[in-house]
């Protein structure tokens, strides 16, 4: 009888926690912590300099100093600035998927380090009131079991000196998926879709949206115009990958 417990337990342990890479299903290294074998785990790297300060689009070549991309000097952003962790390509590119679409938990500490990481490197948290999630629509939420949004934002503030808001913001209605729209279809896509329940709360706060990826910033960039509206202070935006 025993036995057999020890059999199922195995079993519901590889399910849960593969033995193998979630990446590429090599072999990791023997007693690690990391859902990734060595070379995958290389390939979960920050963003490399240099990047628009604004934006954080990535710049392939040299540049001396900060700098502003074009897309930024014909954008008129609701926030300040965009800080993401890394390029959302390859390795980081299939755990973020694989996190936010396949249920796939295991990855987020490794996800969660490497966003706290940016997050301590170029925020000024003594300058920061609350935290807030890109809220899903409810439908949207019970459909994955989670937000990864708000997954990402309580482990933050879990390291960071400041608060979460979360289910303030709220997301009015359901959209398409922003993965299958250009850039224009984007913003009108999401336009309108979040509200305050509370506007009062956000009042004079100084505010860091979370979200899983930056791309042209439209989901982000509608909560930020929302934030400012109720009058938030100022408005950072904060994500893992940076297409």
């Amino acid at each position: 009888m025993i036995g057999a417990i020890k059999e199922w337990a195995s079993v519901a342990l590889e399910l849960f926690y593969p033995a193998d890479c979630a990446v590429c299903k090599g072999a990791r290294e023997p007693g690690s912590r990391s859902m990734l074998c060595r070379k995958c785990r290389e390939g979960l790297r920050p963003l490399p300099r240099p990047f628009c300060e604004r934006c954080s689009l990535p710049f392939d070549g040299q540049a001396g100093g900060d700098f502003r991309c074009s897309h930024c000097a014909s954008k008129a952003f609701s926030f300040e600035r965009a800080v993401c962790a890394c390029r959302l390509t390859g390795v980081a590119r299939d755990c973020i998927h694989r996190f936010k679409y396949n249920g796939a938990l295991w990855l987020g500490p490794e996800l969660a380090e490497l966003l706290i990481a940016a997050a301590r490197e170029r925020i000024e948290w003594e300058q920061v009131d609350c935290v807030v999630p890109v809220p899903l629509f409810r439908a949207r939420e019970r459909e994955r079991h989670f937000n990864q949004a708000e997954w990402f934002a309580r482990r933050l503030v879990r390291a960071l000196p400041a608060s979460l808001s979360a289910g303030n913001l709220w997301r009015t209605r359901d959209t398409e998926t922003q993965a299958l729209l250009n850039a224009a279809e984007r913003t009108e896509n999401v336009r309108g879709a979040f509200a305050a329940r509370r506007p009062a709360e956000f009042m004079r706060r100084r505010v860091v949206v979370v979200d899983d990826v930056f791309t042209t910033g439209a989901t982000t960039n509608e909560c930020a115009r929302v934030l400012r509206a109720a009058g938030a202070a100022s408005v950072m935006v904060l994500t893992l990958g940076r297409g």
